[in-house]
């Protein structure tokens, strides 16, 4: 009879705030459920421009040319529900874990603030505020340096201090590539690491034959 301890538990997604420059990890977040689906685009980026054919008035020349990796986004609902963990203390609700999210798209009130006291000097040019490095990662074989693009949230449930305790939410993802990133930068090495395991994988898939296509004489 199998023991419920012989069950091996699933591995978490999630996502990982690393420091770029030390690669040290500054906050790990850990999705409360698997999400169901992921719905992933993959684009070409063509040398000769979108649909860089004759008609287009693309050159024939660049119509088997990259001009660098693939734009690839991602798009997932998580889940999270503080009923699920009644063991766990929430008097709070799911603030917390709803705040860890939003705050990947926000800058810190010290940032804002510092930038406020440049603008007051009379400073020019304030450069745009940088955010942490952050990786999604989906299992040992996706890790990926990500800029969340997308984060809605349905809160449908809330305790008597009108906390919410139970919320989906919409996570759209690019994944930032060499294209991105500034060349040295860790993400972009992070990135060529995902890539490489990618074509690791790729090697694996069982060639097929001319044959199966109808093609048995050749092309």
């Amino acid at each position: 009879m199998t023991r419920y301890a012989d069950i091996p538990k699933p591995i978490r997604s999630g996502l990982v705030i690393v420091d770029p420059e030390r690669g040290t990890p500054q906050r790990i977040i850990v999705l409360q459920f698997n999400p169901d689906t992921l719905e992933r685009s993959v684009a070409p980026q063509a040398a000769g421009g979108e649909g860089g054919g004759g008609d287009s008035g693309g050159d024939r020349n660049e119509a088997l040319r990259l001009k660098g990796p693939a734009q690839e986004s991602w798009k997932f609902t998580a889940e999270i529900d503080a009923t699920d963990q009644l063991d766990v203390a929430a008097p709070d609700g799911i603030h917390p874990q709803l705040a860890v999210l939003e705050m990947l798209v926000q800058p810190t009130t010290a940032q804002l603030r510092s930038a406020s006291k440049l603008s007051k000097k009379g400073t020019i040019e304030i450069s745009p505020i940088e955010m942490p490095l952050t990786l999604f990662t989906w299992g040992s074989k996706r890790v990926m340096p990500v800029r969340l693009t997308e984060l809605s949230v349905n809160e449908s449930a809330f305790d008597v201090n009108l906390n919410p305790i139970r919320a989906s939410l919409s996570i759209g993802m690019k994944i930032l590539t060499v294209s991105d990133l500034p060349a040295g930068h860790r993400g972009a090495e992070l990135y060529l690491a995902h890539l490489a395991q990618k074509e690791q994988l790729a090697r694996r898939a069982r060639a097929g034959s001319l044959a199966q296509l109808g093609l048995g004489g050749g092309i």
